[in-house]
């Protein structure tokens, strides 16, 4: 599988990557062994590039990618974590009196979320995550969803990554969000290695081929994309398909329909133009999909494969869909 290399670092990721969120319990439990199976499934594949975060089932994540990788040699993959959200354990009694989901995920309530974008709080976070994963360094860090805490992650987050980066902890910095204007004030305003965009270049949102995509291309930095099928309506489109995370309002539904007739005239899955299209543009390193099973990787993985004529895009053009 291709690698990219991000930015003008050395960090390099497969273009397709293996998102982890899922594998933290994300909305359902997932069985340890199926998780450990999705892993072996992504290596088998020629996945490389792992992502996690601690806010992904309570640290769950990083401790399942953490062991699923623990026998591979450290140099042959590339495990980014996110930096922001500090777990802090809560007592017993707390505890027991939490039910459902923690935060979208299906884990015991054990530890409180608490955002922190202070130069301890991205350290102790960066300490944390290596104690989960069961690693001495970490290839990659994104400030985790800044959005509400701008001025404290430019002031103080992101000069501790830099920091980080220059000790060798971390080997390539960024930050993560679903929006792109922050990104860009990233990109123009620090040297951050790559950007993770999540859910804004795909075939229903075009908005970071306004001024995100662009200007990393012009400044030689790296957007890593996530998000590609919207959290699900671009992988089946019908009544009840979420969209970011929530039920899919009825023009978007209609619109991923028709996208979806193109896509099928031309003998393509829906699925597999939807990644295609959201690893074409030159400043795009690789995609993340999260996946919590050995089919959905080796799925992902053929999605990757299957060829996209250049005249299914022409036709979505001419429909007024891209």
């Amino acid at each position: 599988m291709r690698r990219n290399r991000l930015g003008r670092g050395e960090v390099e990721i497969t273009e397709l990557a293996f998102g982890a969120a899922a594998i933290g319990n994300l909305f359902t439990e997932v069985d340890p062994g199926q998780a450990a199976a999705a892993v072996d499934a992504a290596w088998d594949e020629g996945i490389r590039y792992f992502d996690t975060a601690p806010h992904y089932g309570l640290g769950l994540s990083e401790r399942r990618l953490g062991e699923a990788l623990r026998d591979r040699p450290r140099d042959a993959y590339t495990v980014s974590t996110k930096a922001g959200r500090l777990l802090d354990p809560l007592p017993p009694a707390e505890t027991a009196a939490h039910h459902g989901l923690s935060d979208g995920f299906a884990v015991p309530h054990t530890h409180r979320r608490r955002w922190d974008f202070s130069a301890d709080g991205i350290r102790r976070s960066i300490e944390d995550s290596l104690g989960r994963l069961g690693l001495d360094r970490v290839d990659i860090v994104y400030l985790h969803d800044p959005d509400d805490h701008g001025e404290a992650a430019f002031r103080e987050g992101y000069p501790a990554l830099e920091k980080l980066r220059a000790e060798g902890m971390v080997g390539a910095i960024g930050a993560g969000m679903n929006q792109t204007a922050m990104l860009t004030r990233f990109l123009r305003e620090t040297d951050v290695d790559a950007v993770l965009c999540a859910g804004r270049f795909t075939l229903l949102d075009h908005s970071a081929l306004d001024v995100l995509l662009p200007e990393a291309a012009a400044r030689g930095r790296s957007v890593v994309v996530g998000g590609v099928f919207n959290s699900g309506l671009l992988v089946d489109p019908r009544p009840g398909a979420t969209y970011d995370y929530a039920s899919a309002p009825a023009p978007l539904l209609e619109r991923a329909v028709r996208i979806r007739a193109v896509t099928e005239a031309h003998g393509v899955p829906l699925r597999a133009a939807a990644l295609h299209y959201s690893l074409g543009h030159p400043a795009v390193a690789g995609a993340l999909v999260g996946v919590r099973s050995p089919v959905e990787v080796r799925d992902a993985a053929a999605r990757l494969r299957t060829p996209v004529p250049d005249a299914l895009w022409d036709d979505l053009r001419a429909e007024g869909l891209l």
